[in-house]
């Protein structure tokens, strides 16, 4: 053995194994990422930029909505006060909001001491004096109301009653009313069996390990509140809901199910080769191909793309299935005795390896319409495999021969191949039957074709249908901002943008009120431009100017001017005040409004980017008609964006891009196989089987209900690329099938079906969706194979 290290045949162990290091340097430089966003598009339209924007890193992506349930009502609420109190210390929030008299107390503040910058009744008609006399009198009405005790205590500062009728602006400012209800002086729930808070994050959505740390000090400070009160808190528990909170599960579900995948599907692979060599040698020869490709995808993918994605190591797994099918064909289909003095290996190569060559440059053709796709995520999973297989095949056909020991043998299994033999035999007799098959699920295709694609990106969503429940509940309870109907008005400056959103709303009032739209949000509401304050600081009048309007408006009324002196000096000094800054509303929760609605994007050629988010609210009755709303907004500049609408043409787009790039992936597999085979009917007869496992599966999906998604047709599209392996033995290959090439065909389709159907029991959809398509098509390619066999059997080893 010693003296083979240095012979020229083994130089490709030495080239091999230098590969493998390289490939391990690059892994260990490589970024590894559970980002989700990798699935997102990279030339997006505006609209898609705005949607991927507000999933990145939209404010809206920030929010953390948090509901303490179980015990009694009193210790929910200390429950709540306690974490709120514990949070608002913390680094990772920006904002905690539990609506505690605290909070309420900072607004009102901040309202009374800006409530002429931020009226909307602010006009020069406002204080003339017949204007003063009508709002004195509205004031002087409301004494005799139940707000009576709030109007009286406010009367000497706010006698033209601003604070009340901006308090009312606001809350009929979109969400008319719908926020949330208050018990023990916290918020809860609409049934007040959950107590409520609603949290935003420093850290952008997309940044999954800031919003787990939030998450862990969210846990923490819950787990310190229920330690501090005892007694009933005992059996109170904590939810949380949020794109963050989403953000973190479907990270660590991708974790854990890459690794628990990986785990299973290697034990399991291990242990059916270990069944049919019974040598742990070979085992471990037979594994080299897949630890070669494995570390050739990860670094082929980092060199690529800069990152990583966990979805992609999972997808590693059916690479496991498929690279090990390499080593099973040349140790099981070698003759044994010959093998062992090295003119097998020879004879392996020369009969066998250009059917093998073929089904890998077939494959490669399948997994090469994936490079070019929108899709980063599913770009990432083709070349993933164009290099694990190339890697895999590479390492079966030049290094593992020089490995082999002299003494190598694997288990008999001629008994077996046999059997097989007789059964592919008969199964001639079937062919009619599978091309009655094939056409009947052709048929339900057809007559089902209305429902065979599921045309919504939610589809692709690995967040639990519970958590998504939980969610919306939540969100309802706190009236937390609706997204799906956006208006957006970019610009260079906040000022340019906040001016922008006054003419937005401006010209969107007449269908709020004709009732076509329940309302419009804008951060204008609490941050007006300083355009429109200084508008409204021009209109108040000069001291001596108002006391002598007041004067004469209080004529004939129960009230006198020297009790409203602080009226005076507080209108004095509105007029002579700076103009409200965006730091101004610190410490108050109309912070996270306007923190949710006004953006400050990523600078664009050095150039810094504003936005405004404007979200529109439908009437309980229906949607919004977009038809109604753009024709409005064409003076304005600004976009409309429907969320979901936008979701789901992004996702429409993705799949005619992939059904194109599937049919050019399919038309590269054509041409290969006839410039190689020289036949149509070769060509008819390697594709015949591997269409009807494709119809057959497509079928079988939709007919128990699962519309299919562009997974599955990626999943279809890698049935055509596993299954063309087999069809070429069977339809294509050198010479007669012998039992042990059909002995080969089945373990090789053993460890197919389980790297990619242990994919089918996956909680994320990316790879339970693969799974489900291409284990179930990898059997009946193998076995479609077999009953329209053209290549003769072999009746004896």
């Amino acid at each position: 053995m010693t003296k083979r290290l240095f012979q020229r045949s083994f130089v490709p162990v030495w080239l091999a194994l230098a590969a493998l290091l390289l490939c391990c340097v690059v892994i260990g430089k490589a970024r590894f990422t559970a980002d989700m966003s990798a699935f997102l598009p990279q030339a997006p339209t505006p609209e898609q930029q705005l949607l991927v924007d507000q999933l990145r890193d939209g404010l809206v992506s920030r929010l953390v909505l948090v509901g303490v349930e179980g015990g009694d009502a009193p210790t929910r609420a200390a429950l709540s006060k306690a974490m709120a109190q514990r949070l608002r210390g913390e680094a990772q929030f920006s904002n905690v909001g539990n609506g505690e008299a605290m909070g309420l107390e900072q607004d009102q503040a901040f309202l009374m001491a800006h409530r002429y910058q931020l009226s909307p009744a602010m006009v020069s008609a406002h204080f003339t004096v017949d204007g003063l006399r009508v709002a004195l009198g509205d004031t002087l009405d409301l004494l005799a109301s139940p707000a009576g005790l709030l109007v009286k205590s406010l009367l000497p500062r706010d006698p033209t009653g601003e604070l009340p009728l901006l308090l009312d602006s606001l809350d009929r400012g979109g969400r008319g009313g719908n926020g949330p209800r208050s018990a023990d002086g916290v918020w809860v729930s609409r049934d007040a069996q959950r107590a409520l808070l609603l949290l935003q994050t420093r850290a952008a959505g997309s940044d999954t390990d800031g919003q787990q740390q939030a998450m862990e000090s969210i846990r923490t400070a819950f787990a310190g509140a229920v330690q501090a009160q005892q007694g009933s808190a005992l059996q109170a528990r904590l939810v949380l809901a949020g794109p963050g909170v989403f953000g973190v599960n479907v990270r660590n579900t991708i974790e854990s199910e890459v690794t628990r995948l990986s785990t299973i599907s290697i034990v399991v692979i291990a242990f059916l080769l270990w069944l049919i060599y019974r040598s742990f040698v070979t085992l471990a020869l037979g594994l080299l191909p897949v630890l070669a490709g494995a570390l050739a995808g990860v670094a082929a993918v980092s060199l690529g793309f800069g990152t990583v994605h966990g979805l992609t190591l999972g997808f590693g797994t059916t690479l496991i299935g498929e690279a090990v099918d390499y080593s099973i064909y040349l140790f099981v289909q070698s003759d044994q005795a010959a093998l062992a003095g090295g003119a097998g290996k020879d004879g392996w190569v020369r009969r066998f390896w250009p059917t093998i060559r073929l089904g890998v440059m077939t494959s490669i053709c399948g997994f090469s319409s994936l490079l070019l796709s929108g899709f980063p995520g599913l770009a990432q999973l083709g070349l993933y495999s164009i290099a694990g297989l190339v890697a895999a095949a590479t390492v079966t056909r030049f290094v593992l021969p020089q490995l082999l020991p002299a003494r190598f043998r694997v288990r008999d299994v001629s008994a077996l191949g046999a059997r097989l033999a007789r059964v592919v035999r008969r199964a001639a007799a079937l062919r009619w039957a599978v091309l009655g098959l094939c056409v009947l699920a052709a048929l339900t295709l057809v007559l089902q074709r209305h429902r065979v694609w599921n045309q919504e990106l939610a589809a692709l969503s690995p967040v639990s249908a519970s958590d998504v429940a939980l969610d919306m509940a939540l969100r309802a309870d706190l009236g937390a901002p609706d997204v799906r109907y956006l208006v957006v008005v970019s610009g260079g400056s906040q000022e340019e943008v906040l001016q922008g959103a006054e003419r937005v709303v401006a010209v969107l009032q007449p269908l709020v009120d004709d009732h076509t739209i329940a309302g419009v949000d804008s951060p204008t509401s609490m941050l007006p431009s300083l355009a429109t304050q200084q508008a409204r600081q021009a209109s108040l009048p000069t001291t001596p100017e108002l006391q002598l309007r007041l004067a004469e408006a209080l004529v004939d009324m129960p009230l006198r001017a020297e009790r409203l002196a602080p009226f005076v000096q507080d209108v004095e000094a509105a007029r002579r005040a700076p103009g409200l800054q965006r730091a101004d509303l610190a410490g108050t929760s109309l912070a996270l409004a306007v923190d949710a609605m006004l953006l400050q994007q990523k600078a664009i050629d050095g150039q810094p980017r504003w936005s405004v988010f404007l979200p529109l609210h439908a009437l309980a009755s229906g949607d919004i008609d977009p038809a109604r709303i753009r024709p409005l907004l064409a003076t304005t500049g600004a976009l409309f964006v429907d969320m979901k609408g936008e979701s789901n043409r992004l996702y429409g787009s993705y799949l005619r891009e992939a059904v194109q790039l599937s049919g050019a992936g399919l038309l590269a597999i054509v041409v290969l196989l006839a410039v190689v085979l020289r036949s149509p009917i070769a060509v008819l007869r390697v594709l015949a089987p591997l269409a009807g496992a494709v119809l057959c599966v497509a079928a079988a999906l939709v007919s128990v209900g699962q519309s299919l998604t562009i997974l599955h047709l990626v999943g279809l599209l890698l049935t055509v690329a596993v299954g063309s392996n087999y069809a070429l033995f069977f339809s294509a290959g050198q010479g007669e099938i012998t039992p042990r090439i059909l002995a080969s065909l089945l373990f090789a389709n053993l460890t197919t079906v389980v790297g990619f159907g242990i994919l089918g029991f996956s909680q994320v959809p990316v790879l339970q969706a693969m799974g489900l398509t291409v284990g179930p098509g990898a059997i009946l390619a193998l076995c479609f194979s077999a009953v329209w066999a053209r290549t003769p059997v072999a009746e004896a080893v």
